[in-house]
């Protein structure tokens, strides 16, 4: 049940944008089905090349407008996204209703050095930026405070609301174990694992349903 206060938004990924595939289409699934507006916040703030997640958490709560307590949200977060869909709700109980994440970035501070390797991490800091692909695929300079913001945030923020996690088992980016890890011991989330990769974009029946289908009670 949808209630008649709650509000919808879509956290995008890294390197990713409001515009995106998953962001766009749920979107247009959202007017289809006669739903409020799917929000789509711009979260490479202040930009991507100085893109910051404690900026991207202010932009959450200028969004959720401190004034309409009325307004519950549930949060859509896809990777770096979801990450920070679940870092904002568990800062911000009063405020969301319910999550669905979204192959969520868990641990992308403990993450970054695995991927990238020491001598790649090191070249990182001592050039104070290093080349990652934006929404258009132009590769920008991002500031090496990036890393060093994300590693001092809690990197498996423990949420109150009901969850859902829909994770691909083909997933290469951020692996399924991260969401099995999240969820066990965790009652109000439920792991959902799907035949996919990272992007998802053939889960997106699922993730519809996750949302506004029978399916979306935790």
């Amino acid at each position: 049940m949808i209630g008649a206060m709650t509000r919808f938004a879509y956290l995008h990924g890294l390197g990713s944008g409001p515009d995106s595939h998953k962001g766009a289409t749920l979107a247009a699934r959202a007017r289809a089905r006669g739903l409020p507006a799917l929000r789509r916040p711009d979260l490479n703030v202040p930009s991507f090349a100085r893109l910051s997640p404690i900026a991207a958490l202010d932009a959450l709560d200028a969004m959720g407008g401190a004034e309409r307590t009325e307004e519950r949200w549930c949060l859509v977060g896809s990777s770096f996204g979801g990450w920070l869909a679940a870092l904002w709700a568990s800062r911000r109980p009063d405020r969301v209703e319910r999550l669905v994440l979204l192959c969520p970035a868990f641990a992308i501070g403990e993450r970054w050095p695995r991927w990238l390797g020491e001598a790649a991490m090191e070249a990182w800091r001592r050039e104070g930026a290093r080349p990652i692909a934006d929404a258009r695929g132009t590769l920008v300079p991002v500031h090496y405070a990036l890393f060093e913001e994300c590693s001092r945030l809690p990197q498996w923020p423990d949420v109150s609301q009901p969850t859902v996690i829909v994770h691909g088992r083909r997933d290469d980016v951020v692996p399924i174990e991260s969401s099995r890890r999240y969820a066990d011991g965790r009652p109000n989330v439920r792991l959902v694992e799907v035949d996919d990769d990272h992007a998802l974009a053939s889960s997106l029946d699922v993730i519809e349903a996750v949302l506004w289908g029978p399916s979306s009670a935790v």
